[in-house]
């Protein structure tokens, strides 16, 4: 028995069938979840996780760590006990808010991942969206490129659902987006991606991404040149208002 998703169910008062009701599949799938310790698809695991107010990996604390590379999964944990993530994205958009489309043809159209892996990659990387739903999310604030927005990965319907979709993360309160316009030449940002993550206990640590696998780093020099970077890219992009209305004029011209 999946005693985590037994307990979720006691604490919150959903039946299985409410449950399944809420995620929309049959009561007797979500029985199979519980009875016989199945794996759900991933959109069901995070459909059944955020009404049930708890974080994935609670609920089926295997999934993600498996279908993570070994080298990511000390960042994995840093992101679940983050108080605040600072994450700068030229190329596309973050992967806390990359939708299930978006997020498969970022890891299928370029060909180098088994239809396979990209599933297991696919699963984990909505698994660790959870963070931004629970009780006491991070305050997350995204920096991206305009040309994230002008890309169309996965094709026009795909990319003005993504973008209606960050519009609506930016109405929660811990939800911050700012867009560096094409307008701008040389800045920072263009020497690649990075996230800062603040933990409770007030380290910090920093993640960088590259062909091969990211790095996480801790040094402190290392920290304040990342920081410098971010003040660098944060002080060219636009306000959150202006950003998201941006978005909305972007997501019109995928129509």
């Amino acid at each position: 028995m999946n005693e985590a998703l037994r307990v979720a169910l006691d604490e919150t008062g959903f039946t299985t069938e409410a449950l399944a009701e809420r995620v929309g599949v049959d009561p007797k799938t979500v029985g199979r979840w519980l009875s016989e310790g199945r794996i759900p698809h991933a959109r069901h695991r995070v459909a059944a996780a955020d009404v049930l107010r708890r974080d994935v990996a609670d609920i089926w604390p295997d999934t993600s760590r498996r279908r993570e590379p070994v080298w990511f999964r000390p960042w994995q944990e840093i992101e679940r006990e983050a108080v605040s993530l600072r994450w700068f994205e030229p190329l596309v958009l973050p992967g806390l808010l990359q939708t299930e489309a978006y997020a498969r043809a970022v890891l299928w159209e370029a060909g180098l991942l088994l239809r396979g892996d990209v599933e297991r990659h696919l699963a984990a990387r909505l698994a660790r969206q959870a963070v931004l739903r629970r009780d006491d999310p991070p305050q997350f604030t995204a920096v991206l490129d305009e040309a994230v927005l002008r890309r169309p990965v996965g094709g026009p319907t795909t990319m003005r659902e993504q973008l209606l979709s960050v519009m609506a993360a930016c109405a929660e309160p811990h939800v911050r987006v700012h867009v560096v316009p094409s307008t701008v030449g040389a800045y920072a940002g263009l020497n690649g991606p990075f996230v800062i993550a603040a933990c409770p206990d007030h380290r910090v640590a920093g993640y960088l991404d590259n062909q091969l696998q990211g790095q996480v780093v801790s040094d402190p020099d290392d920290i304040a040149a990342m920081m410098a970077v971010w003040e660098n890219v944060r002080g060219e992009a636009l306000s959150h208002r202006q950003s998201v209305d941006l978005l909305g004029e972007v997501a019109e011209t995928w129509s």
